[in-house]
């Protein structure tokens, strides 16, 4: 015999066999290798061909928040690294316990000595005609998302069967996705399990503002086709709907099947005592298939606590499992929904009702013999951890009952100010990620044991990596733990918010907020009025988000901005008039001579833009100059924005004998293009006419070069105190191409990049690749184009000539009027 690999002292490792690589299943292995790593020999079944991953998310992933790859719960490596095989994309058929083994569709016969069955549930199908067009979706798992991704992609309108959880969730996703969703549901209100009919109403509301149809009381009676696909839904009273997809997601079932075939005991779920064992005791069971004391769980959170459970006991140190109490987020951006316990009230029950119409915020906990049963929170979730803590604890809340609406903070009697505070008063079993099922306890002792940052947090104990909505919590725990030791992760707009820039901006457009007032009350500022980094930014976002909508916000630029000219050292302004590519006529040039002459002004000089740039004019004399430089043809030349200064060019083809293309030409129909555009940075252009690249294209955010074959386009470039040169982005045939080109990443930028971030930093931030591929999908650079040119008509408004034709009287006004925000002088210089 050969023991090849093996000692005497070698322990003989059990056989465990997994049915369902879904959470439950790799979950409950987890639980195990933490507590005995080498106890068993693991191989694992899955259905779907793909690695586990994380199934709530599956709703960012059809919003287009999160890819795939981001809510990958375990990797290929970690099965390798831990020893088990993944038996993926081939479903377990049958079960034989009198072999002790399995039977997989491909007929592969694995044998066990412990059974752990995590099949989870199956979606439910309504009985009506049509249920089996072509067309009609559910919503559990990946190839779910991806049916509705490429029906999103043909555009036209979805309807939503149902108005729970995943059917508001599945709503949500199609919506931001483009398609035109109705969401039918049968009960009176959404979400009737976990809301009470206020709160639910705010939620229709909401979702009806956001440009969804809901129906409620409907029922659905037919769904209706054509040449076999899905044509629209017939409800009982006879209403149609046409539509191009139908999402089901009215419920589920546990799935029992392989479990009653085998002779397993089962009822609405595979029957399990404490320690998740079945009527067999070879066979344990774990997820949303199980039925214990009575309930099956639809939700997450239960499973962790199983999964521990029943880890506990396959390792001989059992514990038990007595049932959980639950609580349910709804996973739409934006939206702030906490629900917990029981809140149907009755007798010798007692409601709590806080309600704050401006704000759209509505709390109600329900309390029965000086306890807390039950909480619904709506628009103001942060107290929910604290309420959800009592709940499970069954905590005497008389001493605090008068303080009990008003949050953990008030409660405390004003101790717990510091919000990092009432996080750390928390009990150490108290819930952090509902997601991950991960507690204080668990995040406290990852970071003392040398997690120091939220990223490492994330990666160890998973706390925050799902859905994010437990961020701030884990960032309190960290600050709490480690103080200044922390290290940093992605960096915060400002001081006044928890949010990252590209949250901001995400939310500004998920939740369509047009105000900054708006947007602070929306996203819980924690400064009445924000300060001189946030307001800047969130006027520019609101700016590019609503073209044509936003009022721009003067209070809200800097100083440079407000006045449309540079401020300089000793007081006074330089005015810089546009010259289109660096071209000039003896009309112009006359007109700033005179205003040289004119308004005393100490210097002129040729500026690095091939401008000239008229310095020393003093804060009353601006109007004046302005109107007389508008009087000759010339508009502002931006040289104080956070906009297109100038596109540089040299004489290209018509004068220079090396030159391949028309760069000036083509450098003045760009710049008349680009101008005005208001950018997260200065932004500068440059076409060169040939490779000898006179025009330096290659230190500019955007270049072009001529060659005899056509243009080769350039970006990320800046000649600051550090040199960037530019990355090749790709080469083009025509003029035309060139300025689509220029458009596409100039809107790309605009859309993406944080305030205050030039193109270098930002192409070095995401990668050069990252903008090729956006660039590169079907249709990206039209698309990119096209929104650039739209936010152009309403750019384009030069704003010397609002302020000089006839309005100096107005101008002075409003130069007084104006109050910036409240800055140092050395910042108004630094970011001018």
């Amino acid at each position: 015999m050969n023991f090849e690999g093996a000692t005497p002292s070698d322990p003989i490792r059990e056989r465990l066999v997994v049915i369902g690589n879904g959470m439950a299943g790799c979950r409950a292995v987890e639980e195990i290798l933490a507590r005995d790593p080498a106890r068993f020999d693991v191989t694992i079944f899955g259905a779907e061909p793909r690695v586990n991953y994380n199934r709530i998310m599956l709703s960012p992933v059809l919003a287009g928040e999160k890819t795939f790859d981001e809510i990958v719960i375990n990797t290929a490596d970690w099965y390798d690294d831990n020893g088990i095989t993944l038996v993926s994309g081939d479903k377990v058929v049958a079960i034989d316990r009198a072999t002790q083994s399995v039977i997989a569709a491909s007929g592969r016969i694995e044998p066990y000595d412990r059974l752990l069955i995590a099949t989870g549930s199956d979606p439910f199908i309504i009985p009506v005609p049509g249920k089996d067009l072509e067309g009609v979706v559910t919503f559990r798992d990946l190839d779910d998302v991806d049916a509705m991704l490429a029906a999103a992609d043909r555009g036209g309108s979805a309807v939503v069967i149902g108005g729970g959880l995943l059917g508001l969730e599945a709503a949500h996703g199609l919506s931001l996705r483009g398609m035109k969703v109705t969401v039918i549901h049968l009960m009176p209100t959404l979400m009737e399990r976990q809301l009470d009919e206020a709160a639910a109403y705010l939620l229709r509301s909401e979702l009806e503002r956001r440009g969804q149809t809901i129906l409620t009381g409907a029922n659905t009676k037919e769904i209706l086709g054509q040449d076999g696909k899905v044509a629209g839904v017939r409800l009982e009273d006879g209403t149609e709907i046409a539509c191009d997809i139908v999402v089901m997601a009215v419920g589920i079932r546990p799935a029992t099947g392989l479990a009653r075939d085998a002779g397993l005991e089962v009822e609405r779920g595979v029957m399990v005592d404490d320690h998740m064992v079945t009527s067999d005791p070879n066979v344990l069971a774990v997820g949303e298939c199980v039925q214990h004391r009575g309930q099956c769980y639809g939700l997450v959170a239960p499973l962790w606590e199983m999964c521990r459970a029943l880890a506990d006991h396959a390792t001989g140190a059992p514990t038990g499992y007595t049932g959980s109490v639950t609580s349910t987020k709804l996973k739409v951006s934006g939206i702030d929904l906490f629900s917990a316990g029981d809140f149907s009230g009755g007798e010798g029950c007692e409601d709590i009702v806080m309600r704050d119409a401006a704000r759209g915020a509505y709390k109600r906990v329900i309390v029965k013999d000086d306890k807390v049963i039950g909480a619904v929170l709506y628009g103001d979730t942060a107290d929910g951890n604290w309420y959800f803590d009592l709940m499970k604890k069954g905590e005497d809340v008389s001493p605090i009952r008068e303080a009990l609406i008003f949050g953990q903070a008030f409660a405390s009697g004003g101790a717990l100010t510091d919000p990092n505070a009432a996080v750390a008063a928390l009990s150490d079993d108290a819930e952090i990620c509902g997601c991950n099922g991960v507690s204080k306890g668990t995040v406290v002792a990852t970071i003392q044991g040398g997690a120091c940052s939220l990223d490492a947090v994330r990666s160890q104990c998973k706390a925050s990596a799902s859905c994010g909505s437990c961020t701030g919590l884990v960032e309190s725990l960290l600050a709490v733990t480690l103080g200044s030791e922390v290290q940093s992760g992605p960096k915060h707009l400002c001081k006044c918010t928890s949010f990252t820039h590209d949250d901001v901006r995400r939310l500004i457009v998920e939740k369509d907020l047009r105000l900054i007032p708006q947007v602070m009350q929306e996203l819980h500022w924690s400064t009445p009025d924000g300060c001189s980094s946030c307001r800047p930014a969130l006027n520019y976002y609101l700016l590019c988000a609503l073209p044509g909508e936003y009022i721009d916000d003067q209070k809200s630029r800097f100083v440079n901005e407000r006045m449309h000219a540079n401020i300089q050292k000793d007081g006074t302004y330089s005015v810089v008039p546009r010259m289109w590519g660096g071209l000039t006529n003896p009309r112009e040039l006359r007109a700033i001579a005179d205003v040289v002459e004119k308004y005393d002004a100490p210097m002129v000089k040729v500026t690095g833009g091939q401008r000239l740039d008229i310095f020393g004019i003093k804060k009353e004399d601006l109007p004046a100059v302005w109107a007389d430089l508008n009087a000759a043809g010339m508009v502002s030349g931006h040289a104080y924005g956070k906009s297109l200064r100038t596109v540089k060019t040299c004489v290209g083809s018509d004068w220079c004998r090396f030159g391949t293309q028309d760069s000036t030409g083509l450098g003045v129909k760009i710049e008349q293009m680009t101008w005005g555009s208001w950018m997260p940075h200065k932004f500068k252009i440059a076409v060169s006419g040939c490779p000898r690249n006179c025009a330096e294209a290659t230190i500019k955010d955007f270049g072009v070069v001529c060659v005899d074959s056509g243009y080769e386009l350039h970006v990320g470039g800046n000649g600051g105190i550090k040199v960037r040169a530019t990355d090749f982005l790709c080469k083009v045939a025509t003029e035309e191409e060139a300025m689509d080109m220029c458009a596409a990443f100039t809107q790309l930028y605009r859309e993406e990049a944080h305030y205050l971030e030039r193109t270098a930093p930002w192409i070095e931030r995401v990668g050069l690749q990252y903008v090729k591929d956006r660039l590169a999908e079907d249709g990206a650079v039209e698309r990119y184009a096209a929104r650039f040119r739209y936010s152009q008509q309403f750019m384009q408004d030069d704003p010397w000539a609002r302020r000089a034709a006839g309005e100096e009287a107005k101008l002075h006004q409003h130069l007084a009027e104006v109050r910036p925000f409240p800055t140092s002088p050395k910042a108004q210089l630094e970011n001018a």
